[in-house]
């Protein structure tokens, strides 16, 4: 019995009858003119028997009294043998009572062609039908360094609150809502973070509020008002960052929680704020400048440490020295958050060149006294902190916005 899974070849033969013949005509053509041509080894009616080639499918159609169409015979031979078989079968000259040609069209490949086939379908797989996305290399390094950050986070106290590690190292605390938002600022690599996981605040918060420096930081909505008003009736808080209104902790970028983090505000301005009978404990943009958060020292022009310091890389400059290069030289520089400088113009000129900074700018130096005129139009730009020698009439202090004071270096 012939089996097509050892099929091979697939003989394609060419037929032409002079006259109006049937299949059946055509397979006994075959059988009848080629018997004992090639041998006892190559009979067609041993072939077929054995096994060795298949069922002769004959597909053809008459018209105009002649009959034209295709002989199909599948081979399990070696390739010299096929084509030994093949050749015979063009030596046909005649079907039933009609002059006929035989001629080979092609010998195919039976296994080229499944190979191709094979081929294609694995494309068609590969492209639609894996559920997995292209692995991209830097995605998985992601994904590895925050499954590392999140394994990181502990609990304390009875209650068992989720904590980052550093939090009973550290001199100072963050205290957020829940596990997210640990999770988010181990994203960015703040470690000192612990979570409230409720709105009665856990007995070894309360203790640790007591001997470290503590910051709130809560969601911007009325969740995170009310367990900051529990906050500071049960905690000894020390100062309060405000995450952007309407956003929560957990979802905000690093740069958010970078500016938020840089604009906490201290305790006891809250609390006036509080006792002055606002709605809500967010501070209005209305506090005065503040000159202890940016000091330049008199006597050697350093700055003090409250001042966060960006280490010169590549070149690049520090806050320190480019305070240094503006002083006294009547100059305004633009700067990254980084300060790195994107520009300089003249200080009467600041207004004017404010309508052309990019995105890129952060921040601004300038060697001239700074109103409230000046800050609102800062305000408006998106900038994040201007450092001058005088801030005069200013009467709202807008939160996002640092105010650095320069006093005069001894040269």
């Amino acid at each position: 019995m012939y089996s097509s899974d050892t099929t091979k070849y697939l003989i394609h033969i060419n037929l032409h009858a002079e006259g109006v013949v049937e299949k059946p005509d055509v397979v006994g053509a075959i059988f009848g003119q080629t018997e004992g041509l090639l041998g006892e080894d190559l009979d067609l009616r041993d072939l077929q028997r054995t096994g060795r080639i298949g069922r002769i499918d004959v597909h053809i159609t008459s018209k105009k009294g002649e009959t034209r169409g295709e002989i199909l015979i599948s081979s399990s031979l070696d390739r010299a043998e096929t084509a030994i078989l093949a050749a015979s079968l063009e030596t046909i000259d005649r079907v039933g009572p009609c002059i006929a040609h035989a001629s080979v069209e092609r010998i195919e490949d039976i296994r080229v062609t499944k190979r191709k086939k094979i081929v294609d379908r694995a494309k068609e797989l590969l492209l639609n039908h894996f559920d997995e996305a292209s692995i991209d290399s830097t995605e998985l390094l992601d994904d590895v360094r925050e499954s590392m950050r999140i394994e990181k986070i502990g609990v304390l106290g009875d209650e068992r609150v989720p904590a980052g590690p550093n939090v009973l190292d550290s001199d100072a605390i963050i205290i957020v809502e829940g596990r997210a938002d640990v999770i988010n600022l181990l994203r960015y690599g703040i470690k000192n973070a612990v979570a409230v996981e409720g709105t009665k605040v856990p007995a070894v918060i309360t203790k640790l509020s007591e001997i470290k420096t503590a910051t709130a930081f809560l969601d911007g909505d009325r969740g995170g008002d009310l367990i900051l008003r529990e906050l500071l009736q049960v905690a000894d808080i020390d100062y309060v960052a405000f995450c952007p209104r309407g956003k929560s902790v957990e979802e905000i970028t690093r740069k958010e929680i970078i500016k938020s983090l840089r604009n906490k505000v201290p305790v006891e301005y809250l609390k006036e704020q509080i006792a002055e009978g606002k709605d809500s404990p967010a501070p209005e943009p209305e506090m005065p400048v503040q000159e202890s958060q940016v000091i330049v020292s008199e006597t050697n022009g350093a700055i003090e440490e409250s001042v966060p310091q960006t280490p010169a890389v590549d070149g690049s400059m520090t806050l320190e020295q480019q305070i240094r290069g503006v002083e006294g030289q009547s100059v305004a520089r633009f700067l990254t958050s980084d300060y790195a400088l994107v520009g300089e113009v003249r200080a009467g000129d600041v207004e004017q060149a404010l309508e052309k900074i990019d995105a890129d700018v952060s921040g601004i130096i300038l060697d001239r006294p700074v109103d409230q005129k000046l800050i609102d139009a800062f305000l408006s730009r998106g900038l994040e902190f201007v450092a001058a020698p005088e801030f005069r009439n200013i009467v709202k202090r807008p939160l996002s916005l640092r105010l650095m004071k320069i006093r005069k270096s001894d040269r």
